[in-house]
């Protein structure tokens, strides 16, 4: 199970869908990410939609594995090996993306209401940052601190240690978010700020 994991998380999303239906390679534009952000940035919603489910999908049916086979043991361990795959993908150079939808995904076989409380807890943050890494480190930090308050000594222990992943993954980002120059997506107050003073300028 961790092997097909491993394998099911590996499957670079953005990479195959920018190759077959754009004739692009996305590692080679934006931040030269293979995940759901940077597909957004170079090839647009419809593409980035699409990379979304599938990496969170690819964590949802990695962890639910032990479901399938009636295997008794924890889904969040069978998922793991998933996020592994993502970040570290065999079909893909071993260059992947920051795992925070296929973690996602793995939510979403292990607890579908925690899965919910995460999706509010990342769009209220990206409305109110307009930024996507803000809202999954924001993310990834209250769910483990949640289901430390709810009990849950498991998900904690895993929750905490793909929050430390995560927040590894996206060392370039909090240098840029210090600097004052991290990428904004077109949505959420501080967006609408920053356009609010170009237009004054002008």
């Amino acid at each position: 199970m961790l092997v097909i994991a491993y394998l099911l998380g590996s499957i670079p999303s953005g990479v195959w869908i920018g190759k077959i239906f754009y004739k692009m390679d996305i590692r080679e534009f934006g931040s030269g990410n293979t995940g759901t952000t940077n597909t957004f940035r170079v090839l647009g919603k419809k593409a980035g939609f699409i990379v979304l489910l599938m990496d969170m999908l690819k964590g949802t049916l990695a962890a639910c594995q032990p479901y399938l086979f009636d295997v008794h043991i924890n889904v969040l361990l069978i998922g793991c090996a998933a996020v592994i795959g993502h970040v570290f993908p065999i079909f893909a150079r071993f260059r992947g993306g920051k795992a925070v939808a296929t973690s996602a995904g793995i939510l979403l076989a292990y607890s579908p209401i925690f899965f919910i409380v995460a999706w509010i807890i990342f769009l209220t943050s990206l409305y109110l940052s307009s930024m996507v890494s803000v809202a999954s480190m924001v993310g990834m930090t209250l769910i483990t601190l949640l289901s430390f308050c709810f009990h849950d000594p498991f998900l904690t222990i895993i929750a905490l240690i793909l929050t430390i992943f995560v927040f590894y993954r996206h060392k370039g980002n909090l240098k840029r978010i210090r600097n004052g120059n991290e990428n904004l997506v077109h949505f959420g107050l501080v967006y609408a700020r920053k356009k609010k003073k170009q237009k004054q300028k002008k």
